[in-house]
């Protein structure tokens, strides 16, 4: 996997599928674990997570996010990681790559996989209202608290300044947290015979 040079920008979560042989499961879970590792000794690392779709499949998807290109190229062009890559060349076969920027990359199934293989809306939007309820709840308490006028304000600039601190934390921290939390029920495939 190569990088090219560009500029710093939002977020980028980095899509892989690999292909494991059944027995070599746990090797390659180990390998992909210390590859985690060695990624969060990097900037910009904000996470990772990796599911297959069931029990026999020997297709992984695996994820990791940094939080731009920038600091994307320098754990990429690393020598950390190209050891790594070479420790697992026998484990997995590398069969798809693809990087995009924005909440998109939490959510949508690669461009060329199957439409059914992304989460449905529903549960897209479920995962954000777990993260999003609490993280509101805890602001709204804590400016009350801490700001007892707040609650005076008109509603709109009072509006504007709650979705201007929370929309930076649910993008950076809360939905990464929470998708990784659900996303084996996030790409669950739907159960036969269930009707929608």
């Amino acid at each position: 996997m190569q990088s090219s040079s560009v500029t710093a920008g939002p977020p980028v979560t980095v899509s892989i599928t690999r292909l494991v042989e059944p027995d070599r499961i746990p090797d390659a879970t180990a390998w992909v674990q210390s590859g985690v590792n060695l990624a969060n000794r990097y900037p910009g690392f904000l996470g990772s997570g990796w599911v297959r779709s069931h029990a026999t499949s020997r297709e992984w998807h695996m994820l990791y996010r940094f939080a731009d290109h920038e600091q994307l190229a320098t754990w990429e062009n690393s020598d950390d990681r190209l050891r790594w890559l070479d420790l697992g060349r026998d484990l997995v076969v590398e069969s798809r790559i693809e990087k995009r920027t924005g909440i998109e990359g939490w959510f949508d199934a690669p461009q060329d996989a199957p439409a059914s293989s992304a989460p449905p809306r529903w549960k897209q939007a479920v995962s954000i209202w777990l993260g999003f309820f609490p993280v509101n709840l805890a602001f709204t308490y804590l400016v009350g608290w801490l700001v007892p006028a707040f609650g005076t304000i008109a509603v709109l600039p009072r509006v504007l300044i709650t979705t201007l601190v929370l929309t930076p934390i649910m993008t950076f921290w809360v939905l990464p947290f929470v998708t990784g939390l659900i996303r084996p029920w996030l790409l669950a495939p739907p159960r036969a015979g269930r009707q929608g």
